[in-house]
Formats: C-alpha cells, sequence, structure tokens
C-alpha cells in the first residue's frame, strides 16, 4: 500500500511536502513525494489528507505498573518521603490492580503516539496474563534483592520462556536490577553476564537524587536511615559517588539504558569521560516533579552519550505522553530544538534499544512503525508545530498494520 500525507518527517533528511511513504508488508519500501512514490510503486493508496506522518515514538523508560497512581501521590519533602508514599500506595494494590494498570497504560501510551516502549516490570510473574500488546514492548523484570535474595538466572528463564511461549509477540524482554541503593553488586554482574550471553537489553537507575548521593558519598541522610532501617547491609556506603560505586563491580556499555543520570560530581564526568558510553533516558516531567538537581544534557552529549526520553510512570507524572515529555525537555533546555527533542524520541529511542537500522525513522527496510497528528496550516516550523502538539494522534500503524484508535 501506499500511505500520503500532507507532510512526512523521515527524520533522515527534510520534511517532504504532499509526500507518501510504499509499504510492503511489515516494511517501508519507499518514501519520497506522492507523485515519484505512486509511480514506482503498486498498491491501494490510504490518503491521509492534510496530516503530519511521521516514526512511531518511543519511550525509553516507563513503569506501567503505576498507572493507577495518578495524582495520588503529591511531591514529597524528601525523594525518601516519596518512596515511604508510593511503598504504602503498593501494599494495598491486588495482582488485579497491577493488570488494570498495565492494560490501561498501554492504551495511553498508544493514544499519546508511542509505538515502542521499554516498560520496567516489578512483577514478571504477571506477564502470563497480560494479552498481547500491540506495540513493541520490551519488558525488563525489576530486580530488588534488599530485602532478600533475588536469582536472576531464575528471572531470566522465565521471562525468555514466557517470550517463546508466545511467538508474535513484538518486543523483547530485558533485566533491570532497579538500583545501587536496592541491587546488590552482584545482582548487576550476573544481570550483565547474562545479559550479554542471552542478548537481552539492560535497563537501571543510577544517581537520580541528592539523597543517593548522601547515601553513598557521605553514609548519611534520609535515605541511608531508611534503608538501614529496613536491613539493607550498608557496608557499601561512604566515600563514592553512586556512579564510582556501580562503576567498581560493573561496566555500563551500550548495551545499558541509565535512567535519570541527575547528582554528577566532577569526578563522575571524568569517569564517564574515560568508560564505555551507555544510553541515558531522561524524563523531563518527572525530573521537574521531584525538583532534582538540573540535568547536565549538553555536558553529557559532548562526551558522547546518547540521550533518549522516557515518561517514568503516573506516581511522578501526569501522563504518558511523550509530546509532553519534549515540550518540558524544551522549556527546561531552551537551547534544544524541536527537532532535536523528536530526535530524542524517535531516532535516539531506537538506538538506546539496539534498533537503530530498523525503528525510529521513515526509510527503506525499516519497521513500518508510523504515526500521523493533525496539521494546521501557519508559518510554525513543522517540528515546532509536532512538538506543540497536544491531544491524541489519529492514526498509527505497528509492524504494517493500522491500529484502532477509538
Amino acid at each position: 500500500m501506499i500511505i500520503r500525507s500532507r507532510i512526512v518527517v523521515p527524520m533522515v533528511g527534510e520534511p517532504i511536502e504532499n509526500g507518501a511513504v510504499a509499504i510492503a508488508g511489515n516494511q517501508i519500501a519507499a518514501v519520497g513525494r506522492y507523485e515519484e512514490v505512486r509511480t514506482n510503486h503498486g498498491g491501494d493508496v490510504l490518503d491521509l489528507g492534510e496530516q503530519i506522518l511521521l516514526p512511531g515514538l518511543i519511550n525509553a523508560h516507563c513503569h506501567l505498573d503505576y498507572t493507577m497512581l495518578r495524582g495520588e501521590i503529591p511531591p514529597q519533602r524528601t525523594f525518601t518521603d516519596w518512596v515511604r508514599a508510593i511503598n504504602a500506595r503498593k501494599a494495598a494494590l491486588q495482582e488485579a490492580d497491577y493488570l488494570t494498570a498495565i492494560a490501561a497504560g498501554l492504551a495511553e501510551v498508544q493514544s499519546f503516539g508511542t509505538t515502542a516502549l521499554v516498560n520496567l516490570e516489578a512483577f514478571p510473574e504477571l506477564l502470563r496474563r497480560v494479552p498481547r500488546p500491540a506495540l513493541r514492548t520490551w519488558w525488563c523484570a525489576e530486580m530488588i534483592d534488599v530485602r532478600g535474595p533475588v536469582r536472576a538466572q531464575e528471572v531470566s528463564e522465565n521471562l525468555r520462556a514466557w517470550l517463546q511461549s508466545r511467538p508474535a509477540t513484538l518486543g523483547g524482554i530485558g533485566l533491570a536490577p532497579h538500583a545501587p541503593y536496592t541491587a546488590s553488586a552482584q545482582l548487576y554482574s550476573e544481570a550483565a553476564a547474562l545479559a550479554q550471553k542471552q542478548n537481552l537489553l539492560l535497563t537501571t537507575h543510577l544517581a537520580e537524587s541528592p539523597e543517593e548521593m548522601s547515601m553513598f558519598r557521605d553514609a548519611s541522610g534520609p535515605l541511608f536511615e531508611f534503608l538501614q532501617s529496613i536491613g539493607r547491609p550498608m557496608d557499601d556506603c561512604g566515600g563514592a559517588t553512586p556512579i564510582s560505586r556501580l562503576s567498581r563491580s560493573q561496566e555500563l556499555d551500550e548495551r545499558w539504558i541509565v535512567a535519570h543520570l541527575n547528582e554528577i560530581t566532577e569526578s563522575d564526568f571524568d569517569l564517564l569521560a574515560r568508560g564505555r558510553k551507555f544510553h541515558i533516558a531522561h524524563c523531563p516531567r518527572s525530573h521537574a516533579f521531584f525538583g532534582h538537581t538540573p540535568f547536565a544534557l549538553r555536558r553529557l552529549q559532548t562526551l558522547g552519550f546518547n540521550i533518549c526520553l522516557g515518561t517514568d510512570s503516573l506516581a511522578s507524572s501526569s501522563s504518558l505522553s511523550l509530546f509532553s515529555e519534549m515540550r518540558e525537555l524544551r522549556r527546561q533546555e531552551p537551547s534544544v530544538s524541536s527537532r532535536e527533542a523528536l530526535a530524542m524520541a524517535t531516532v535516539n529511542g531506537a538506538r538506546a534499544i539496539g534498533q537503530a537500522a530498523s525503528l525510529g525513522g521513515i526509510s527503506p527496510g525499516f519497521r513500518a512503525d508510523l504515526i500521523a497528528i493533525a496539521s494546521v496550516e501557519t508559518e510554525r516550523d513543522v517540528f515546532d508545530a509536532i512538538v506543540a502538539f497536544e491531544g491524541t494522534v489519529s492514526w498509527m500503524m505497528v509492524d504494517g498494520k493500522k491500529l484502532d484508535l477509538r
């Protein structure tokens, strides 16, 4: 088939007026001006009219489990108070609540134009009861061993068995040691070894809050006291930043997506400059919710890090819209252009999940993951118009199949 639209935004090259995309199966066969594509390719024509056609968005960090917590936890005095608050909410929830939350979260990210996402799943045992989503979803088992042992090998085997039982599932699986303050160095090492052997995605939270910094560098502060009170061994605290502490036991490389990375000292920057380059998932609205230290976007980019966008969870954000994340990013970082913001939600996200040659753009050979949004006749730059878009998308295709957005 051929899809025609007023503007096509391929991400590689410039936007195409009166553009078209030829689809063959689940792949893009051609992209260009409508007349050229129609001349060289057969098939039915779907005319989207006065819309902007662009690649599906990629959410590099979210927690669908907590979709039911929208607006339930106001900003707290400390990050540790927020951790206590979300733990209290979770204690009252049942499996059915989480299944409902996951379904609602998948529907919401889809409505806002996300076609691929990395979800940190706190309860991977629930996946057998989750209907196969239409979206490309990387289910990353979140692992915490602060209260008891966790066998990464067992978690990985269960994930792989589940995925093999659902051969039509789009996306993949991964392992997610939660954070250095909740996951041991041994758990990180086991996860990394398994991921290398089995070609799994890896993701974690790191250097998110000043309290995490105080815990590891100073062996003090609210987070230190809270974790000590629940029995966590604290002998790894004192004299090192979260980044330097983790780097002593685990090399972070291109297989890792690291969320947040807000608290970075000069010695950390020296360490990051010398080390291998991982991917960083920045969540602008969650960052604003907590009032974290300003994110060192430009400095990290200069060091060669690939920075993509995520929504985090609805326990610290108001929606699962990457359009809203792009707008908040530009509010926080005025030097970021709309084109760059969109790249962080498409091209950079694809690179982070190891799909740079198949997702995040509209090019021959790429998967046919596309969305369309209303185009308003103004003098506004097309990328500015995309980032300014509010509401839900009007049309979506994933893996060459049109999705029902009603």
